[in-house]
């Protein structure tokens, strides 16, 4: 890979990452990147590091650029993550930045992770801006979009927003812009990480985006700390935010589900041809230990009804199903329509379990569930039936 000028003067500078496949828990089946960005004008800026065991990618790309790495009299870090900071100690011992620009919880943070009271900080905030010659930078703190520490750089005079780790994707490319993929694999890669990193975040996107129309901001450039910058259609990934993150569906209906001896199965294909005959025509049937929580809770984000399968096993609910809901209790996804069902051999509480588990995330529960002895015969599948034409009526309303 080489730095490529992303504008006049400004360079992506960052590492690909094409072997990871877990991200703390988030299947990265392609890979990711991890960007930064270089300014050079009177002053030179860098826009965050990468991750340590890259650094050597983020060193080779300053050389490309610069011809000497300590030519850069800033640092701006918009984000603490390791994954934009781990390499960040070797690089203030081989560029030694005049300052380190960061939030206010960002110092905090970089203290807390590399113990260095002694670096350069400047701590800037929601409506400070700098000079860099021709360039000015301007501060917005986004704290929690994912991090308290988190915040964009906009440099007005190139309408360009450098935006941390909103708008992102993890996904290893070659190419570098949103014009140069496949737009319908990009938008799949970008919703797999609002629905897993920023769902539960949604009602600060909401607010973020009303602050920057407040603010005026002209974006023709979105450059993001993952995946692939959007320099032709940064309005489309704007217009995603805002339906992910008002919680906006599409008449789909996901039944996630686990199964021992195949009955509870029999019960989810039950519900997912009722759903079909009564006109639902997107349906998804997800087995737990088949598909990856992160796939999975993509699916989520804009269905409109979740239904749920699970045996009884020690008088709860499968290890893999407990795994998925405790996930997806973490990310909060709202106003979703939602039904239980299982089967059971001598017990029997799965479903209430269930049940449960939807009403603490506030879904609107369609019937008390459905639960079946053993194997279910074609007259105990009629209940399933009738379970997902329910939850169908539920969704046409």
């Amino acid at each position: 890979m080489a730095a490529i000028e992303i504008k006049k003067d400004i360079y992506w500078v960052g590492a690909v990452d094409w072997n990871i496949r877990d991200f703390h828990g988030y299947s990265t089946e392609k890979g990711t990147s991890y960007n930064a960005y270089l300014v050079k004008d009177e002053k030179i800026a860098l826009f965050d590091t990468v991750k340590k065991e890259v650094k050597g990618d983020l060193i080779h790309h300053l050389y490309q650029v610069l011809g000497d790495p300590s030519k850069i009299d800033y640092i701006i870090v918009n984000h603490v993550e390791m994954d934009h900071s781990g390499s960040l100690p070797e690089m203030i011992d081989l560029i030694k930045p005049e300052k380190i620009f960061c939030s206010p919880m960002g110092k905090k943070a970089l203290i807390e992770h590399f113990h260095r009271e002694d670096w350069p900080f400047e701590v800037v905030a929601t409506g400070d801006s700098i000079t860099l010659g021709k360039r000015t930078v301007q501060f917005l703190e986004t704290k929690m979009l994912h991090w308290p520490d988190s915040m964009f750089s906009y440099i007005p005079e190139d309408k360009l927003l450098i935006s941390s780790d909103a708008f992102g994707h993890h996904w290893a490319t070659s190419e570098r812009f949103d014009d140069e993929v496949d737009p319908h694999e990009l938008m799949v890669h970008a919703s797999k990480y609002y629905a897993n990193i920023l769902m539960i975040f949604s009602p600060i996107v909401q607010k973020l985006l009303a602050q920057v129309t407040e603010m005026g901001l002209q974006i023709d450039m979105i450059a993001p700390d993952h995946g692939v910058i959007w320099r032709t259609s940064p309005q489309t990934i704007l217009e995603a935010y805002d339906r992910w993150s008002r919680g906006a569906t599409i008449n789909k209906a996901v039944i996630i589900y686990d199964t021992m001896w195949h009955s509870t199965e029999k019960m989810a294909k039950a519900v997912m041809n009722s759903l079909l005959q009564a006109g639902i025509t997107n349906v998804k049937m997800l087995h737990v230990r088949k598909n990856h929580r992160s796939d999975i809770i993509t699916e989520v984000l804009d269905a409109k009804a979740v239904i749920l399968g699970s045996p009884t096993l020690n008088n709860n609910i499968m290890p893999a199903m407990a795994d998925i809901i405790t996930y997806m209790k973490g990310l909060r996804p709202k106003d979703k329509i939602g039904a239980a069902f299982g089967s059971f051999g001598w017990s029997g509480e799965a479903v209430k379990h269930l049940t449960g588990h939807m009403t603490e995330m506030g879904f609107e529960i369609i019937g008390e569930g459905i639960k079946i002895k053993n194997v279910p015969t074609h007259a105990a599948l009629k209940a399933c039936s009738e379970l997902g034409s329910a939850v169908a009526e539920a969704m046409n309303k």
